[in-house]
């Protein structure tokens, strides 16, 4: 159990009960309130999978856990692709050095590339994630898929990216460039719990991140199902026959999704 703190004004101590608390509400209010955006986002997965898309899901930074929500996990969708940085490396031929450089997400010029070595094809559908909507390869992603006519899906703190100035030089935001957004309802900074003194710990939008893409992949399959289409869903790689049946499924989409050690 963690040793309750406080701050002489007397507001709440800091501490795992409080953390799960305030968690669980701000779950709560999002499933209640998040119905119409997830539906809506159901429909353009839906939409991807009926037109033999393959859905390509972006994010950096902690991001990357909602983005491994998408593609390539037990119980989740098969035609799912995971864009990362590391590809410059993996697929590019870089040097693996270049991935030393913290900042290498702010660089012009690096999503064009991820986008070219995913070569993504017209009916797949953009998943993008970034709580702060604003770093210059997210935005730039967004444009390129924009561009490329795409259809965007974001997944981002509304209240996070309109607090904090632009990353990109057109001033866009991801949540401007996607055709749905997805907001997690994470706070400016991420971080729930306020801290004595000033700032705050305990970040949110995993949290909330994964609840919005797990409902609207059920919503999706729910659609599906409803047409009389089986959605192609992974079982665990650890139970009798899992992987060989996934290698199965992953057949149709040969040349087109990525499957890496993690």
């Amino acid at each position: 159990m963690s040793v309750e703190s406080a701050n002489e004004s007397g507001t709440e101590p800091v501490n795992a009960e409080r953390f799960a608390r305030e968690g669980l509400a701000a779950l709560h209010r999002l499933t209640e309130s998040a119905h119409a955006d997830v539906a809506r986002a159901a429909a353009l997965i839906a939409d991807c999978l009926r037109a033999d898309g393959v859905i390509q899901a972006f994010g950096t930074g902690h991001s990357q856990a909602m983005v491994l929500e998408v593609a390539g996990r037990a119980g989740g969708l098969v035609p799912t692709n995971r864009i990362s940085i590391a590809d410059l490396v993996l697929y590019g031929g870089e040097h693996p050095s270049v991935l030393d450089d913290p900042l290498l997400e702010r660089e012009p010029g690096i999503a064009a590339r991820l986008y070219d070595l995913a070569a993504p094809r017209p009916q797949d559908l953009f998943v993008i994630i970034s709580n702060s909507g604003v770093n210059n390869v997210i935005v730039e992603m967004a444009l390129r898929a924009k561009e490329r006519g795409h259809r965007i899906l974001a997944v981002t703190s509304l209240a996070h990216t309109r607090a904090v100035p632009a990353g990109h030089p057109s001033g866009g935001r991801l949540a401007d460039l996607a055709d749905v957004v997805l907001d997690n309802a994470a706070p400016r900074g991420d971080a729930l719990l306020e801290l004595p003194g000033g700032g705050a710990v305990c970040a949110l939008s995993t949290l909330t991140g994964v609840m919005l893409v797990q409902m609207a992949v059920a919503e999706a399959a729910g659609l599906l199902l409803a047409a009389g289409d089986r959605p192609p869903v992974y079982v665990s790689a650890n139970v009798p026959g899992g992987f060989e049946g996934n290698l199965d499924l992953e057949k149709r989409y040969a040349g087109r999704i990525r499957r890496t050690a993690s």
